[in-house]
């Protein structure tokens, strides 16, 4: 996954199509693997080299960020109940198969560390260093963001062969949709989003 100094260059097309880095893949109902059942995915990186994004809606079982913040040290266990409401309120996701016991801090904008944020899109940003939590937990951190267990990645040509065959929807991503809105509504609304009506959706439809 590219976190580092440069952000890849964006080519202009892939196979006669745009790269996706910065939109939100929307599962179809007819996706075989059960682990992406109606998930949706905010695509962080997309080029030749492949593709990595983090699962938006899918919550992690019993666990929550005070806690996580106790386990990494990066807080003493005394100081959980003194944390900022907004630090208090961070949800904690089960972001994709891969790395899951790895965190990945997807955030707005307006938090940047030098050398470890990556700059996505518009009004998004991911950061893997504990240097975020830290700032996080001393109330200093982004105004928006999630912490995320692992992240979903494909091979080069995986994502859109995946496409192709129906296996999701594309849409830009919506800062209000992906921080705001409760889990269990964020696949309805980000179909409503591309135009769809939820109940209208078949295994069969096209992608957008």
């Amino acid at each position: 996954m590219w976190i580092g100094r440069e952000r890849p260059r964006k080519p202009d097309a892939l196979d006669g199509g745009t790269f996706l880095d910065g939109q939100m893949l929307v599962a179809m109902p007819g996706m075989r693997d059960e682990r992406f059942a109606r998930s949706v995915i905010y695509l962080c990186a997309h080029s030749p080299e492949g593709a990595m994004g983090i699962v938006v809606n899918q919550p992690a079982a019993h666990v929550n960020f005070p806690d996580l913040l106790v386990q990494l040290d990066v807080i003493p266990k005394d100081e959980r109940i003194h944390l900022p409401q907004s630090a208090g309120g961070v949800k904690v996701l089960r972001g994709g198969p891969v790395e899951t016991g790895r965190g990945f801090v997807l955030h707005s904008a307006d938090f940047f560390i030098q050398d470890s944020t990556l700059p996505i899109d518009d009004g998004f940003c991911l950061t893997a260093t504990l240097d975020i939590l830290r700032a996080m937990a001393a109330g200093s951190g982004p105004a928006f963001a999630m912490l995320a267990l692992g992240y979903a990645g494909w091979a080069p040509g995986q994502l859109e062969n995946e496409i192709q065959q129906n296996g999701w929807l594309h849409c830009p991503a919506d800062p209000a949709l992906v921080f705001e809105a409760e889990a269990g509504a964020k696949y309805d609304l980000a179909l409503r989003k591309i135009g769809i009506d939820p109940g209208m959706l078949s295994a069969e439809a096209g992608h957008a």
